[in-house]
């Protein structure tokens, strides 16, 4: 009998792409994959750490997997897992932790996937975490998440990515490239860069972010590449350029702000300040008037007086931008935040956020709204949802529209006419 997996991923868009590796592992030897809260007899769950939530997030789907699968073998990996091993292998049902050096080795470990009466920890020190793991999402049939770097150099005070993850590192240009055109060669169209610090790509290397996405640029088969979180500091304007005059790299940003006080980016050991975040902002839409920006910023940061949220409030409010990515501060063992003094009461975190979020739908909303009325390419999606499908503009304005089988993965030139009661935008695709 065909044994089943499930895959369950907690966190970022680079957890996915190597989930989506990990499963493939699973596929070639023969396992049938099904959902995840489906009877199974292999259940792994991929783990993010941002915040306290995260580490909750695991143990309930520990709890989730014994109740349909009593019987299941859990394994747990991820960043989590890097960070807190024996905390986890201390979680009932949990047989088998692996450390970011061993996460593409399950079955290097495991051979019949019997539950244990003891969980097995196999995991190293953080500074021993060197190798670079290839990775691509291959679920969704439209985009795939391409891992292009892991780690991070950088020492924000709040952050226990570092310790999770290791060390800034990549694979060279050459096989990147390679990985790109495997993506191409399954019929996906967009492929979207994804890392801890992809700004950072080349350290390992002696490369560059910019070598790369030329290299890439040339890739046949993939209509649209999409970068993903880019540090402001990191974002030249030789990357900005080369987007906008690529027909391939769309205008579509994700920057970490974190704070519009400088007081608090200090205090957060970010590499530039609100003056340096305001210049690349204002060169993107110089060049790329019609580029959505997606900003994180962090409300209740040790120290967030009533002015530093207002200064924060204000700096984005008179920003350019489309959308807002708002993390509410938590304490992360370990790290040099939490060590600080004038932590910020829970009530005062979740009604800055909650203005945050406002103006995150205000600033949304006008930006769909100026686009009522023009035309744009739009990749349509592979999936019958109801009805309906659904797809993304270059400038990642979401659309749907009835479902036509005939465009499903296509590109078409797309009118933006209303918005709908699920605030996507609605259209007709433009007959040439």
């Amino acid at each position: 009998m065909t044994k089943k997996v499930s895959f369950h991923t907690l966190g970022c868009k680079l957890n996915f792409s190597e989930t989506s590796t990990i499963a493939a592992d699973f596929l070639a030897r023969g396992f049938e994959k099904v959902k995840f809260g489906e009877p199974v007899d292999v259940v792994v769950i991929n783990t993010c750490t941002v915040t306290s939530i995260a580490d909750k997030k695991c143990r309930q789907a520990v709890k989730k997997a014994q109740k349909s699968s009593p019987d299941a073998f859990i394994a747990i990996t991820g960043c989590y897992a890097q960070l807190k091993p024996q905390e986890i292998a201390e979680i009932p049902g949990v047989d088998i932790v692996l450390g970011m050096n061993e996460k593409f080795k399950l079955f290097e470990h495991i051979e019949n996937f019997r539950k244990l009466k003891e969980p097995q920890i196999y995991s190293c020190e953080i500074d021993d975490v060197t190798r670079f793991d290839a990775a691509y999402s291959s679920n969704d049939r439209t985009r795939s998440f391409l891992k292009i770097q892991d780690g991070c150099d950088y020492v924000c005070t709040y952050c226990t990515i570092p310790k999770a993850r290791g060390m800034s590192r990549n694979d060279a240009i050459e096989k990147t490239v390679e990985k790109a055109r495997e993506i191409a060669e399954k019929g996906f169209k967009e492929i979207i860069l994804t890392g801890v610090n992809i700004g950072d790509f080349g350290r390992s290397t002696g490369e560059s972010f910019l070598d790369l996405i030329r290299a890439l640029d040339k890739v046949e088969g993939i209509e649209r590449y999409r970068i993903s979180s880019i540090e402001p500091n990191l974002l030249t304007e030789e990357i900005i350029r080369f987007t906008a005059d690529s027909q391939k790299f769309l205008p579509h940003f994700h920057i970490p702000l974190q704070s519009g006080s400088n007081k608090l980016l200090k205090l957060m050991k970010r590499r530039y300040n609100r003056e340096l975040f305001a210049v690349k902002i204002s060169k993107i839409k110089e060049i790329m008037p019609d580029a959505f920006i997606g900003i994180d910023v962090i409300v209740g940061f040790p120290g967030e007086s009533d002015k530093d949220f207002a200064d924060t409030y204000q700096f984005l409010e008179n920003s350019d931008i489309s959308f807002l990515h708002v993390f509410s501060y938590s304490i992360r063992p370990g790290t040099p935040a939490a060590e600080m003094n004038d932590k910020i009461s829970p009530k005062i975190i979740s009604e800055r956020s909650q203005k945050l979020h406002q103006l995150s739908e205000q600033k949304h909303k006008e930006f769909y709204q100026k686009h009522l009325g023009t035309q744009r390419k739009v990749l349509f999606e592979a999936s019958n949802s109801k009805g309906k499908m659904y797809g993304f503009t270059d400038n990642y304005i979401k659309v749907e529209i009835p479902f036509d089988k005939n465009l499903r993965n296509v590109t078409k030139l797309f009118e933006l006419t209303e918005i709908a009661e699920s605030h996507n935008l609605k259209g007709n695709v433009v007959i040439s």
